[in-house]
């Protein structure tokens, strides 16, 4: 029988690459030690397949994508060391299993091919999240195949399901293997970082390595998920889903190292999988401990934001639309405003439309309208579907009167909204907007957003909303 052996953290900042780095990857000693020991610990196991799964591949919404190229290839030409070059074998086999034993949970794969990649616009070069752990890797340790995964931007609970997943198409084949979670933590750890600074950033990382050094798996599905979307990771998922991958299983881990020299968190850690205890097998559970969750989001939520959900659903389930109650707040029934209503699944924009200015009767009328068509309509995304409507959570913004500013320094991007306008194009953005700190960067996106250049005379309104969520 197959065995996942043990699963790693590593981080992958191509500056930790010498060629890359050219001196500045000393700054980040502590992590190159330590990725150094992780590739000796890999040494020591001697397993057939490496299995690793990366933010930085090709992303599908919906799937998680697996390489089943014969031989996938990169470099860090994008980085300015073309001739740091890797290829490795393709598990073919084993990326097969993993496929098929996902398709049985429900969790949807997409294969990536030559055939795939064209359709879809996506490369099927390394990328720098599997090219940097493996860089450390094969110093020491070339003897492996590669199954090369791109995770999706599911639920916590899925993610771990897909790592159960993985496990079991391990134990059915007769490979020894070990798992890769490449991922750096916050991007917000400094002022003079490359995302700047936010509190929760350390505050983020700080509790992700002490989860890991207790082996807490459960933790990780009770983290505020303020402070994760505020911290701005791209590792959560990957350890998630590996830790799924040792479920059932003792968890013996050593974290290595954490350090942030470069405004972004490096954490290395082993996760060695010990004795079999099945009081562990947590994706039932989980998935329990999810659905009282959204129970209490719903019934947490105000008149205008259970009116958008109530649309929706109806509008998926029987193509109707609902009318308004005289029930509600009078203030929806009286007054008339412009109306966005935002849609998040498992934490990420799943739609959003609104209306700058009311165009239904009443405030009321213009959540309903809304409501159905940032689940319909939003041409970022599909059609909204019935399995996915348990996990939805909606958020509703009531705009005030906009006013003109001669001056950015009247804007505030937690405070304010802004409208651009230049003839006949406008582009709205709302205030305080996870990812959009400054007001600079607001313009911006409300600039593209309208398609209106830099060197086009433009006008900027301002305003402020009433947010239900």
């Amino acid at each position: 029988m197959g065995t996942i052996l043990s699963a790693y953290l590593m981080p992958h900042p191509p500056i930790l690459i010498p060629e890359v780095g050219r001196g500045e990857e000393k700054k980040a000693q502590a992590t190159l030690d330590a990725m150094e020991k992780c590739a000796g610990h890999i040494q020591d196991k001697g397993p057939h397949t490496i299995i690793l799964i990366t933010p930085h591949g090709p992303m599908f919404r919906d799937a998680a994508a697996v390489m089943t190229e014969s031989r996938p290839k990169g470099d860090f030409s994008r980085f300015g060391a073309p001739k740091v070059r890797m290829s490795f074998e393709n598990d073919v086999e084993l990326a097969a299993a993993i496929m098929e034993k996902a398709a049985r949970s429900k969790i949807s794969c997409a294969a990536l091919d030559k055939k795939t990649a064209s359709r879809y616009g996506v490369s099927l070069s390394l990328d720098w999240g599997a090219l940097v752990p493996l860089y450390f890797v094969a110093k020491r340790y070339c003897d492996f195949k590669l199954v090369h995964l791109t995770y999706a931007p599911f639920s916590y609970e899925k993610l771990y399901s897909f790592g159960k997943a993985i496990q079991e198409a391990v134990e059915g084949s007769a490979k020894s293997t070990c798992f890769i979670a490449s991922g750096d933590l916050s991007h917000r750890l400094r002022h003079d970082g490359p995302y700047g600074f936010n509190p929760m950033g350390p505050k983020l990382d700080g509790q992700i390595m002490a989860l890991l050094e207790k082996g807490d798996v459960e933790g990780f599905f009770d983290m505020d998920p303020v402070m994760v979307e505020e911290g701005g990771e791209c590792g959560l998922r990957s350890v998630i889903t590996a830790l799924g991958t040792l479920d059932g299983y003792k968890i013996h881990p050593q974290v290595l190292s954490y350090e942030g020299p470069f405004g972004v968190g490096y954490g290395v850690a082993v996760m060695e999988k010990g004795e079999a205890e099945s009081s562990r097998l947590l994706a039932d559970k989980l998935f329990d401990k999810k659905q009282k969750r959204m129970r209490r989001v719903r019934e947490r939520e105000d008149a205008y934001v259970q009116l958008a959900r109530n649309t929706l659903e109806e509008y998926v389930r029987t193509g109707k639309i609902i009318k308004s109650s005289d029930d509600l707040p009078k203030e929806m029934l009286n007054k008339r405003a412009g109306v966005f209503v935002s849609i998040k699944k498992d934490g990420q924009l799943r739609g959003c439309i609104g209306t700058i200015s009311p165009t239904r009767k009443n405030i009321a009328e213009e959540i309903i309208h809304n409501a159905i068509s940032a689940g319909t309509q939003d041409p970022r995304f599909d059609p909204m579907e019935e399995d996915e409507l348990e996990d939805l959570v909606y958020s509703v913004d009531v705009l005030m009167q906009p006013h003109p500013v001669k001056s950015i320094s009247e804007l505030d991007a937690k405070r304010y909204g802004v409208i651009v306008r230049s003839g006949c194009k406008s582009g709205l953005l709302l205030p305080d907007i996870e990812g959009v700190d400054t007001v600079e960067q607001q313009i911006e996106i409300a600039l593209k957003k309208a398609g209106i250049r830099h060197d086009e005379g433009y006008t900027i309104e301002r305003f402020e909303v009433e947010r239900h969520k």
